[in-house]
């Protein structure tokens, strides 16, 4: 009879205690582009309903992004900072750089993950993390708090990237919604076919609040070439 042997779950970690250890896991388990990333050009498009904005884009080797052939101011700057957030959220940082002044304490485990409690600099920050993925994140930015909830990944076989997940905006003092939550899913694909990974397509989904309607957005970038 062949014998099949089930490698053991992951104890939980114990409310109360350092968890340190395991969020870096987390943390280092992301996604990044090496130093010396040259950047990367191709083509850019944007689409809501039946409006349909089209251009250029080049991200240098400093991770700026340039678009050009976007006459539309708003959706300029709506395609840029797309372009931006996957740039900053691909940038190298060493855990001691982003974290050596929080401290970090478990909470509860649930489905979604354990409660990461941050303590330090950024005391009032949240986290979740299961299987070395950061499955949430509750931080406060720029007087608001922002709440991400990550739902599947990208396996890039050097780390992960978020596939689907949505966010949330929300008052510090009453948490009430600054915004309707967004629904986002991101593909990425390697340039050349074998990396750095890049966002080729981006779609978000926002739900009605107040007088602003529910909407959709899609942002592709094809064409896709690494800078030399």
């Amino acid at each position: 009879m062949l014998a099949v042997t089930v490698a053991p779950s992951p104890a939980a970690i114990a409310p109360g205690s350092d968890c340190t250890a395991a969020f870096r896991a987390a943390y280092e388990n992301r996604y990044t582009w090496a130093s010396g990333f040259a950047g990367y050009s191709g083509r850019c498009s944007w689409e809501q309903g039946d409006q349909l904005a089209e251009g250029t884009f080049n991200v240098g080797a400093d991770l700026k992004a340039q678009v050009e052939g976007i006459d539309n101011e708003e959706i300029h700057k709506s395609v840029a900072s797309q372009l931006w957030e996957v740039c900053i959220h691909r940038v190298r940082r060493s855990f001691e750089q982003t974290h050596g002044e929080n401290t970090f304490t478990a909470g509860d485990t649930d489905a979604v993950g354990t409660e990461v409690i941050v303590g330090g600099k950024n005391a009032g920050d949240r986290y979740r993390i299961k299987d070395d993925v950061v499955t949430m994140v509750h931080r406060h930015i720029h007087g608001t708090v922002v709440t991400i909830f990550t739902e599947s990944t990208t396996d890039t076989g050097s780390g992960y990237l978020s596939h689907s997940y949505t966010s949330q905006y929300a008052d510090p003092a009453t948490g009430a919604a600054r915004g309707g939550k967004s629904t986002f899913t991101d593909t990425f694909v390697p340039l050349a076919g074998e990396g750095p990974w890049v966002l080729s397509e981006r779609v978000v989904e926002t739900e009605a609040f107040g007088d602003t309607p529910a909407g959709r957005q899609v942002f592709r970038f094809e064409a896709l070439s690494p800078n030399s």
